[in-house]
């Protein structure tokens, strides 16, 4: 209309980057599901913990201040049960002035095995807390002021991923933050509901025996996302920023990635890349 009145319009101004701040909207109307980031800490041999399950913390204080505002970034966090009963967390946002951005918290437990006693119980009146289960009962932790719901079961009779985000969308979540554990992020790779990957390596080594940061994928195949990565250095870790670009991560690029030793680089807007 504005062309037609004699106006000059120039279209397509910043487009990607309108694109990318937008993209959890644009998600939950065209897909009824939040945008996905998941966010690994890993070792150089792509390990979280030792093979007796000491993991705090692989990173630097660094890295995990800009893990805390990452999660001042989203509007839920999701982490599996085997997790929540590791790490006792509590998934909130502790920088100061940004503790009111703490996240919605989800955690995925198929057998309802959530401590009435953890942190996120414990916590669970003042922060929303859903727990998503494919069992009956959690009357105990909803006294706690954990929403429970019951959802369908995927395959292997754990939380379907595909009902969780729809879920979340309708809650009004556009952004989601995965933070583990290993079978939880593998899951979401596997549906191909894996949007960016937020990847931290620190320098150290905890060999073959460690645990491993991703499970094993069903079928690389089923990944159908490419990426393209910015790498920020910070004190104690790499920080690997993997977004999605397109129709599919190649089983070339997603195994380089979690490979021991592995650099990368980029130019432009980072869709040229090269991993060496």
């Amino acid at each position: 209309m504005l062309s037609d009145g004699g106006v000059n319009v120039t279209t397509g101004v910043l487009e990607k980057d309108a694109a990318y701040l937008n993209a959890g909207f644009f998600l939950k109307v065209r897909e009824n599901r939040p945008l996905v980031t998941l966010k690994v800490a890993q070792s150089l041999d792509g390990k979280t913990a030792t093979v007796s399950g000491q993991s705090k913390w692989i990173t630097g204080p660094a890295a995990r201040r800009f893990g805390h505002l990452l999660r001042a970034k989203h509007d839920a966090i999701l982490i599996g049960v085997e997790t929540a009963l590791a790490d006792d967390p509590e998934l909130t946002c502790r920088i100061a002035g940004l503790e009111d951005r703490s996240p919605i918290r989800v955690v995925l437990d198929s057998r309802l095995r959530l401590d009435e006693g953890s942190k996120l119980a414990k916590t669970a009146k003042r922060i929303p807390t859903i727990l998503f289960t494919t069992a009956s009962g959690g009357s105990s932790l909803g006294a706690r002021g954990i929403e429970v719901i019951r959802i369908t079961k995927d395959a292997r009779g754990r939380p379907d991923i595909r009902a969780v985000l729809k879920d979340l969308a309708k809650r009004g979540v556009t952004r989601l933050l995965v933070e583990g554990g290993a079978s939880v992020h593998a899951s979401f790779l596997d549906r191909g509901f894996a949007d960016q990957l937020e990847i931290f390596r620190a320098p150290m080594v905890l060999g073959a025996p460690g645990r491993n940061a991703i499970d094993a994928l069903s079928e690389v195949s089923t990944v159908r996302r490419s990426v393209w990565v910015r790498t920020t250095a910070t004190q104690n870790a790499l920080q690997l920023l993997v977004q999605d670009d397109g129709p599919g991560v190649t089983p070339d690029i997603l195994g380089r990635l979690f490979t021991p030793f592995v650099t990368t680089k980029h130019s432009g807007t980072g869709l040229g890349l090269s991993i060496v």
